[in-house]
């Protein structure tokens, strides 16, 4: 599959507001985490388009999203803490698009999006 087309645009928005001064795939988790966490307001509505093996989400649901979920265990993806049949669970944020939300939290998850569908890792 051919990786998204560059944008400029995020591009530096990424680098300047997400993972400025990261060194190492730690401090860009963290970066990403934090960056995300400000950007997002809590809680919104979003739906699942894609399932993933390790969510119970199918596509099309439609989930609250509470928060990130605690920094110790996004060290290797962004997750959030969704409302899923009365109860808390947690999920991979690049499974699930806002669904009108603020345009900050819109803007925010299309970078993470955006980093993901270009491949780029920690």
């Amino acid at each position: 599959m051919a990786k998204l087309k560059r944008d400029p645009v995020r591009e530096e928005r990424i680098h300047n507001e997400a993972v400025v001064d990261a060194y190492g795939p730690e401090e860009q988790a963290m970066g990403w985490y934090y960056y995300l966490e400000n950007k997002m307001r809590f809680p919104f509505q979003a739906k699942c388009i894609v399932a993933k093996v390790v969510s119970p989400l199918l596509k099309g649901e439609t989930v609250e999203v509470r928060r990130m979920a605690p920094e110790d265990v996004c060290s290797g993806d962004m997750l959030v803490l969704i409302r899923w049949h009365r109860r808390n669970v947690v999920v991979p944020l690049s499974q699930l698009t806002p669904v009108d939300a603020d345009e900050s939290t819109t803007e925010a998850i299309g970078d993470w999006h955006y980093w993901v569908a270009r491949g780029y890792c920690f």
